[in-house]
Order: structure tokens, then C-alpha cells, then sequence
């Protein structure tokens, strides 16, 4: 579920499904979790979704509501879980945070909210406020937390009527909410910086690093227990098994290498000498030490490595005893084993490789280097970012190597300077250039910085200022709530705090420059989106962003959001035609408008219809004789779809029958993308037609994770979006390029792997059609073509997304008989036979010729045919229940998925002279490839 979605559910009761399904979530988690506060935090869960699921049986919770809460106003922020759920409580409630005690003792009041509301009102409290307001020391996480400064700031200005109104509004609720600010140590950042991180949060990211447990267990067996079995294979090489340990008086083992003694050049001592068995002790005494105080590394206690099998000989020779047959063929093996894998003890090659290890094994642990970071970053500012992130991962100093142990010079690892980085400090153009926002769901989480700083413009005062943006931040971290019938979230500007102010501390010509200064970052920001992530989305919480910047603007832009599929209700709200009509008007005659079948004067003339007054309200649609344009709209997004041309109460837990409605409504809309261009004005740097390049790329990638994946659909509609974006900008470049860009993206998909390029094989060639004058079918294909409509969502399975046939025996006969696609290049009937889909109700299943079909039992029905069982079946040529011999003529029977019963009867192949099948796109040569 997309909890950032516009939330429309139907008017029937909730079902507590999902809140059972995330409480036993959270209960595995806090059972089952090893880090102790991952179980901590699913603790937190467990009684928040037993809050959701005590307020939705007892009644307790308005699911879908704006006012979930009974007795809490519609401004005041809830608590809210995964999917929207209010849990019942106030996010600013709950017991009193530590600065709201150190409040309460320093006033002298009991350690209530009430009371501490109660003494923020007198001359003392105002002149605290007063402080905080003049210095900026203060922080605000959630908005309730800036509304006494609000009033504080009203009684400086003279404004006594506004701020009395705004404390018998926030009277009722003092016991319960928190209205004192936070204190700080330092005011808020400059304006123009922001950062992704604070470098608080930095820093405790980097002392959470903990050892790795696999690399500590590597750590020591190179350190630890390499050297200790060269010194078992020194041993057994020096000393190997003579007569004297032959077992029963038999013949000596022969060594795996001739010894100097055995070469003439020593003496050779009798086998199992004294000497030999006290250097045996003494390896197995140092063995004993050493496992006792290096336990992470286990290969050593594995009986069938050869170190074991070395070191229990050894045992034997320690105690005296021979060394049984088994055993001594063991060791022959093993040392010959190990000397021919590193060579002998002490030569060069087995030198340079322990070197080696040795050397990896000294290399300090990441979490050491990653404490020592932390240290540095200590005494910087902890709420903010840092303009300067080469300091802290400079190498290790003389100084700092002899405090922790850490060779001097050590190179901070990428890991952590990354993990530096994302504290910068700079414009949001400078993040997105260095890397450091990774998608557009993390630009939407930096952008209420910018916004909010903007909105606070229209204010003369400095502390008003200050107030404002620290307001607005505080309100983007409220969570999107669960709503029904079209409702929408609370918007800033419904905050009582908020509205005393709104016209306070402004001027004609502040107001026009923070007019101007919204108008500006607006294009600037929706021009790095689109420039930046070309091939994604907009998430809602950026269109969100950019919707209050073209109302701070005052453009009347309608941007649309993503709805989730799973709550849709088959109606959308009167800017979704507006913004259809504005792509219409946009793309009239484009290759997108081809490409996805537009009737732009049919939508041009929905958009600017009349409109009846009973039309789609915020509270669901309109119950008037006739159905207002907005329901026009949300039909012929149905009819586009081939789905349900109305909404009903029954099938709205249809996910994929909705998403196809939806994904129209974005086709129509483009998404934003025709909004932005012509009422904002964006104009992208790199051109539309690098973005449309950039665009194909994020599609290649996309539908190379489609191979193998388990649950390949939602990569599948990752992919349609951004070859629907593709589309967007290739309609915008000039008409001479368009067809140098088809080009391009037909000879790139020739370029990728095979698996790639049979996906995108029928998308390619739609779109070089649609290129070329022509165009596609009303269900997306081109008779006598493969060419076919790239969407992302469908209700019988994604052609894209249906696994390419395994080669096999089973695979060859349904590919001779038509059911599925040649291999590449091979021949096919044009015919494609009825559905590879399984079902039990086509009735009986006939083996091919020559064959019966047999059960576990070798029962046969009568015809030789049997019906469809849910169940696995083979086909044998003859009652053969062994690997063939020589002199066998039947297979033997197959097991598994590739030998189940067929589940569609065989088509009977063509008869002689049948024209051969269409020209799959990378076959005809004027579809594919393109031309040299």
C-alpha cells in the first residue's frame, strides 16, 4: 500500500485484516530479532496496531476520517502507522518529553501540560517566549510545538483580540498536547543550505557500526589458524609415519615427499620417537590454547577438513598409539592435498601468500575507523549539516593513531565517507550534482526546506520569519492519514497558529517578492526532478511540495497525485481532467498522443464542458440526473482500460482491474509532466531529447531485473512508466530528432542481452510504427505485427513478464505445434493457439502420438485420455521405469515441473502451403534491426 497516496476507500466497514497481519509482524519481530533495538522499536508497533485494532472494533477510531480522534480538532496531529492508521492518541502527546520537565522545575509548576500552558501565559512565560523568539534557539518537530511562540509573537505585535482567540482555541487541549517549543543550543540553519542528514544523525550512524562477525571469523583464521596448520603440515612433512607406527607390522607409509633424511642428506630418527611425540603434545597443547580463546573461526573443528585429520593423527602419535589404515591414508592425502594447493612451508609461493593474508588480517575493522569519525565529528554542530566533509575522513594522524590503536595513514573506507557526505551542507542543485540524493523520494524529503523558507518570505519581521519556516517544517513531518470519499489531507494552512498570522508582519512588496521567489523555485525544483530522475515518477510527497509552491505563487497548476490501487474508487476529483486537458492541449498530434490511442479533441472538449453544480464533491461523487465531467472523466479512463465503466462497492479489492484505470488517468494526465511545461515553464538543461535518451536507459535496466525475478510486476510497471516518460519527452523534441531518437533506442535494444531484447522486442517496434506515421490498436497491437502498447498494468498477467520456455522435451513439442514463440530466429505458425495459462476446465488432456498417459498406479482412461488433475503427471512411450540402456528405444519418465500434463489440448500443425506467421519485429527488416 502507498500510505503517501491520495486515500479513497469505499464507505464499508474496515476490515481489521491488515492491522492483525502488521501486529503479528511486529510480535515475530520483538521475538525473533537479534539486535535488541530492533526489538525494542517492534515493542513501540505491537501497541500502536493494538491501539488501531482496539479503536476500529470498539468504534473507538473514525477510520477514514479527517478527524479520526474523537475529541481532538482536525488541525491537531495524530498518530499514525503504516498505511495511514490513526492509532488514537496525539503524536504531540503521550508522557512529558525531558525538556518539558527541566520546564516545569525551573518554573516552579507542577510537571503537567496544563500547567506549563497555563504559566507560558504569564509575564514570565511570555518573556521566555519572547527570548526563544529573538535568539532562534529553538527547534520545532512537530507543529504544536511552535503555537505558544505564535501567541507570544501576536501579544509583542499588539494583536491582543487574535492571540485571546487563539488561546480558547488551544485551551481545551492543553492537558493533552504539547505547546511549549524544544530549546536549542544554536539557532536554525542559514537559509539556502540544507542537508540531508544532520551531522547528529551522522554520527550516531556511524558509533551504531558494530564488527562484522563473518569478517572477524576471516580475520582470525588468517591470522590465527593458517599459521597453525602450516605448522601441522611442517610436522607431518619433517616427521611422516615409519615403520615403527605401521599398523599391525605392515610396511611403512610411504611419505608424500622425500625428507633430507630420506634423501641422504640427514639421519633419519626412528618414526614415533620420543622427540616426536613431545613436538606432538606441544602442537596439541598450543592447539587447545588457541581454541579456547579464538572461538569465531569453526573450519578448524570440522572432522573432514584436513587440519582435523592432521591433528588427530597426531593424537594418536601424542598417546603412542599406531595410527590405524584409515587414518594414515588420510594424512597421505591431506598433505599432499595441501602442499600441492600452497606449496611446501617457507617456499616462495607459500611465503607470498601468507604475507598476503597477513597483511588483510592487520587491516584495521571499518567500525574502529568508523568510531574515530564519529569522534571528529563530535564537535560540530549536531542539528545541522556541515559545509565541510573532507575533514572528518582525512587519513588516521600520528596523534589520533597512538590514542586508538589505528595504523597511522589509514584511508577512511568509501562506506563511511559516503555516509560523511550525506551531512553536506549546500543548495540542493550542489546535493543532486555530488550524488548525494540517490532518488526522487529522497529530493521530495529535502525540498519542504526550501519551501518552507520561501513561504516564509512574505514576512518583513526576522523572528515572524523564523517562526514561519520553522512551522512549516515541523508540518511536513505530520504522516498522510487514511481518508475516504475523495477527502484531502490538512494542508498548513489550516492551523489556527498559522491563520493569526497570515496577515501579520507583510507588505505589498513582500508579497510580491515571495510571489516571485515560489514562482522561481518551483520551476527550479520540478526542473532537477525531471532533469534528475528522468525515467521515475514524481512522488506524491514532491507533488505535494510543488502544489503549495504554485498556490504560494498563485498559479493555478493541477497537479495530480498517484492514487494506490488497492483503496481506488473509480472516481477522481475535478483536477484530473483539468490536468488532461491541459496535456491534450500539449500533445495533440504527437507521438504520444499515437502511441497510447489520445482523442485530445475529445479530451479538450471533456476539460472545458460545462460543469453541474451537484458535480464530484470532496465528499464522493455527485447523485444528480446526470454524471458531472469529472465522472466523463473516470469512465473513459474505465472504457480505455477495458474494464468497469463504473465503480462498484463489489469489485473495489480488485488491485490490478483498478491500476489499469489508474495508469489511463496518468497516460491522459502525463503525470504532471504536461502541467509542468506549460503552466510552470520548465525548460530542463539537458534538452528533452537527453532526457528521452535517459529515460530508455532506466527502461533497459528496469526490464533486465525482469529475468528470473520471483515477482517481476512491479519492475514491470517501473519500467512502462519510464518508457511513458520516454514518450513525454520525445513529443517535445523537434520534429527532425524524434526519428533520429527511435533509431537510437531500436539499435540499443539490439545491443542488450537477449532476454532484454525479446521483452522489449514488441515495444521497439509499436513504437518505431507509431514514428512512422502509424499507429496501434485500441488493444494495443497491430495485426499481422508484434508490435504491441507498452503499459504496466494488466489483469491476466504482464506478456513482459511470462517467463521465457526452458529448452527441453516438452518445451520442442508445444513449440513445433505453435502454443508458444520459436527461439530466435527459428520458425513458427503464425497461428499462436490457444492460452499457455493452466486451466483445469478445457477439458481432457491427450498425450502426443505413440504415447499413453500413465499415473502412479499406470492407470489409463478410456480413449487414452485422462482429465485435468492439480497434480503431477508424466507420459511414457513404454511401461520403462529405468534409465534407458543400450537397446532401449523409450525415454525414462520425466519428473518435475518440465514434464506435467500439458493443460490444452495440441493444435494440429498447419497443412502443407500455410503461409508462413508474421515477421516478429527483429526479424522483418523494416521494423528491425534498424537500418546500418
Amino acid at each position: 500500500m502507498n500510505e503517501t497516496a491520495d486515500q479513497q476507500l469505499p464507505t464499508t466497514p474496515i476490515d481489521p485484516a491488515y492491522a492483525s497481519a502488521q501486529l503479528a509482524r511486529a510480535l515475530r519481530t520483538r521475538q525473533a530479532h537479534p539486535d535488541s533495538a530492533a526489538r525494542d522499536r517492534a515493542q513501540g508497533r505491537m501497541r500502536q496496531w493494538r491501539q488501531v485494532l482496539s479503536g476500529i472494533t470498539d468504534g473507538g477510531l473514525a477510520v477514514g476520517s479527517r478527524t479520526p480522534v474523537a475529541g481532538l480538532p482536525v488541525w491537531a496531529t495524530p498518530e499514525i502507522v503504516l498505511g495511514g492508521f490513526a492509532t488514537g492518541s496525539a503524536a504531540a502527546g503521550g508522557p512529558l518529553a525531558p525538556f518539558e520537565e527541566e520546564a516545569a522545575r525551573r518554573a516552579g509548576v507542577p510537571a503537567t501540560r496544563a500547567a506549563l500552558f497555563a504559566h507560558a501565559l504569564t509575564a514570565e512565560g511570555l518573556g521566555t517566549l519572547g527570548e526563544l523568539l529573538d535568539s532562534g534557539r529553538y527547534e520545532a518537530v512537530l507543529p504544536e510545538e511552535t503555537a505558544l511562540l505564535t501567541v507570544a509573537w501576536l501579544l509583542r505585535a499588539g494583536d491582543v483580540e487574535t492571540a485571546a482567540a487563539l488561546v480558547t482555541e488551544l485551551q481545551p487541549y492543553a492537558h493533552l498536547i504539547r505547546f511549549l517549543p524544544r530549546p536549542a543550543d544554536r539557532p536554525a540553519a542559514a537559509p539556502g543550505a540544507i542537508h540531508r542528514r544532520t551531522v547528529g544523525e551522522v554520527a550516531a550512524r556511524l558509533n551504531a557500526h558494530r564488527a562484522s562477525p563473518a569478517i572477524e571469523a576471516q580475520r582470525e583464521a588468517l591470522a590465527v589458524w593458517r599459521p597453525f596448520e602450516d605448522e601441522l603440515l611442517a610436522y607431518w612433512l619433517r616427521h611422516p609415519l615409519g615403520v615403527a607406527e605401521a599398523p599391525h607390522g605392515g610396511a611403512p607409509d610411504r611419505p608424500t615427499r622425500a625428507t633430507p633424511a630420506e634423501d641422504g642428506r640427514g639421519d633419519r630418527p626412528a618414526a614415533g620417537a620420543p622427540d616426536h611425540r613431545d613436538e606432538a603434545a606441544d602442537l596439541l597443547a598450543r592447539y587447545g590454547e588457541l581454541a579456547s580463546s579464538h572461538p569465531l573461526c569453526g573450519r578448524h573443528r570440522d572432522p573432514k577438513a584436513n587440519p582435523a585429520i592432521l591433528r588427530r593423527a597426531a593424537e594418536d602419535r601424542a598417546a603412542g598409539r599406531p595410527v590405524s589404515p584409515r587414518l594414515a591414508g588420510l594424512v597421505r592425502h591431506a598433505v599432499a592435498s595441501m602442499v600441492a594447493k600452497r606449496g611446501l612451508p617457507g617456499s616462495p609461493a607459500h611465503t607470498a601468500l601468507r604475507r598476503a593474508q597477513a597483511h588483510q588480517a592487520e587491516a584495521p575493522s571499518h567500525h574502529r575507523i568508523a568510531a574515530l569519525v564519529a569522534d571528529r565529528l563530535a564537535g560540530l554542530d549536531q542539528r545541522s549539516g556541515t559545509a565541510d566533509i573532507e575533514s572528518p575522513v582525512v587519513p588516521v594522524t600520528a596523534v589520533e593513531a597512538a590514542a586508538t590503536g589505528l595504523p597511522a595513514g589509514t584511508a577512511v573506507p568509501a562506506r563511511l565517507r559516503q555516509a560523511v557526505g550525506s551531512s553536506l551542507s549546500a543548495p540542493l542543485d550542489t546535493l543532486v550534482e555530488r550524488g548525494l540524493v540517490p532518488s526522487a523520494e529522497v529530493l521530495a524529503t529535502l525540498v519542504p526546506q526550501t519551501v518552507a523558507e520561501t513561504a516564509a518570505q512574505r514576512f518583513t519581521d526576522p523572528a515572524l520569519r523564523t517562526l514561519a519556516a520553522a512551522t512549516y517544517r515541523a508540518f511536513r513531518n505530520r504522516r498522510s492519514l487514511l481518508l475516504l470519499n475523495l477527502q484531502r489531507q490538512v494542508r498548513v494552512d489550516e492551523l489556527p497558529w498559522v491563520r493569526a498570522v497570515a496577515r501579520h508582519g507583510t507588505d505589498r512588496h513582500a508579497a510580491e517578492r515571495a510571489r516571485e521567489a515560489s514562482g522561481a523555485a518551483l520551476r527550479r525544483i520540478a526542473e532537477l526532478a525531471v532533469s534528475a530522475f528522468p525515467g521515475t515518477l514524481l512522488p506524491n510527497p514532491l507533488v505535494r511540495e510543488l502544489a503549495q509552491l504554485a498556490r504560494q505563487a498563485d498559479l493555478t497548476a493541477p497537479f495530480v497525485e498517484e492514487l494506490a490501487a488497492d483503496i481506488f474508487m473509480g472516481v477522481f476529483t475535478p483536477k484530473f481532467l483539468d490536468a488532461a486537458g491541459t496535456a491534450a492541449e500539449l500533445l495533440d498530434g504527437s507521438p504520444y498522443a499515437r502511441y497510447y490511442g489520445i482523442d485530445c479533441a475529445a479530451v479538450r472538449s471533456l476539460a472545458v464542458g460545462p460543469r453541474p453544480e451537484g458535480g464530484t464533491r470532496r465528499g464522493g461523487p455527485s447523485r444528480g440526473p446526470g454524471p458531472t465531467a469529472a465522472e466523463a472523466f473516470g469512465r473513459t479512463c474505465a472504457e480505455r482500460a477495458r474494464g468497469e465503466t463504473v465503480a462498484r462497492p463489489g469489485n473495489w479489492s480488485r488491485p490490478a482491474a483498478n491500476g489499469t484505470v489508474i495508469e489511463q488517468a496518468q497516460i491522459l494526465t502525463t503525470h504532471n509532466l504536461a502541467v509542468l511545461v506549460r503552466h510552470v515553464g520548465i525548460a530542463p538543461a539537458p534538452g528533452w531529447e537527453a532526457l528521452a535518451r535517459a529515460c530508455f536507459v532506466t527502461v533497459c535496466r528496469l526490464v533486465a531485473r525482469v529475468q528470473g525475478h520471483p515477482r517481476p510486476l512491479g519492475t514491470v510497471k517501473d519500467a512502462a512508466y519510464a518508457w511513458r516518460q520516454m514518450l513525454f519527452h520525445l513529443s517535445l523534441c523537434p520534429p527532425g530528432r524524434q526519428a533520429a531518437v527511435v533509431e537510437w533506442v531500436a539499435s540499443e535494444t539490439a545491443r542488450q542481452p537477449p532476454h532484454v531484447a525479446d521483452r522489449l522486442g514488441p515495444a521497439v517496434a509499436g513504437l518505431r510504427l507509431v514514428a512512422s506515421g502509424g499507429g496501434l490498436g485500441p488493444d494495443g497491437t497491430v495485426p499481422g505485427t508484434s508490435a504491441r502498447r507498452f503499459l504496466g498494468w494488466s489483469v491476466d498477467g504482464h506478456w513482459m513478464s511470462r517467463p521465457r520456455e526452458p529448452p527441453g522435451r516438452g518445451a520442442a513439442v508445444r513449440r513445433r505445434a505453435g502454443m508458444i514463440p520459436a527461439r530466435r530466429g527459428g520458425p513458427r505458425h503464425a497461428a499462436d493457439g490457444p492460452s499457455r495459462r493452466p486451466d483445469h476446465r478445457l477439458g481432457p488432456v491427450r498425450a502426443p502420438s505413440g504415447a499413453r498417459p500413465a499415473d502412479r498406479t499406470g492407470a489409463v482412461g478410456p480413449g487414452g485420455h485422462r482429465p485435468w488433475r492439480r497434480r503431477r503427471t508424466r507420459f511414457s512411450a513404454a511401461p520403462c521405469r529405468r534409465s534407458p540402456r543400450p537397446g532401449r528405444t523409450s525415454a525414462p519418465r520425466r519428473r518435475g515441473r518440465a514434464a506435467r500434463a500439458w493443460p490444452v489440448p495440441l493444435p494440429a500443425p498447419p497443412p502443407r502451403g500455410a503461409p508462413a506467421r508474421a515477421a516478429r519485429p527483429w526479424e522483418g527488416a523494416a521494423l528491425w534491426p534498424p537500418a546500418p
